[in-house]
């Protein structure tokens, strides 16, 4: 394996390298990483496993020292690969509060964000039962508009190609 990100590695056992793409893909890549589970009525209702968090999505957390615990998204740090819930703190020596970066695979999405960019995918989606129709059989055909200043399509000259004129 390269030492730089290769977009076209697909998969390896070793762990080594699946830390070695991690740590080298970029941001466009990483982004990906951000992905959490949805709950049933939300997966059921959206037709997909899991979407990426964003700011302002309210999650649970189902691992670690919050398990159970659940809050809204605060920020979420793309290099690190890491969330930031409220209300999950940890506290300081000298008695402040910290947010406590939580792993996006540890969490599950509760409410989502009105996101007009995240979720055309239902839209795009064909619903069981229906027939694969390309879009333009789908449409009915509309009447063709008379226009004066067009041209019809029988009077136009042809133009000769380049290699023709020599």
């Amino acid at each position: 394996m390269k030492k730089e990100f290769s977009s076209h590695w697909v998969a390896s056992v070793q762990p080594r390298k699946q830390r070695k793409y991690r740590y080298n893909a970029p941001l466009h890549v990483r982004g990906k990483f951000l992905s959490a589970h949805l709950s049933k009525d939300l997966a059921s209702k959206h037709k997909t496993r899991s979407l990426r968090i964003r700011v302002g999505d309210e999650v649970k957390a189902m691992r670690g020292q919050f398990a159970g615990r659940s809050g809204k998204v605060e920020r979420v740090d793309v290099t690190r690969s890491r969330v930031f819930v409220s209300s999950l703190d940890y506290l300081k020596r000298d008695g402040s509060k910290k947010p406590y970066p939580l792993q996006p695979s540890n969490l599950l999405l509760i409410k989502l964000t009105d996101d007009k960019r995240r979720l055309p995918v239902e839209a795009k989606k064909r619903t069981p039962g229906t027939p694969n129709v390309p879009k333009s059989a789908a449409s009915p055909k509309k009447a063709p508009t008379t226009d004066k200043k067009a041209a019809p399509a029988s009077t136009k000259t042809k133009t000769a190609s380049p290699a023709s004129r020599k």
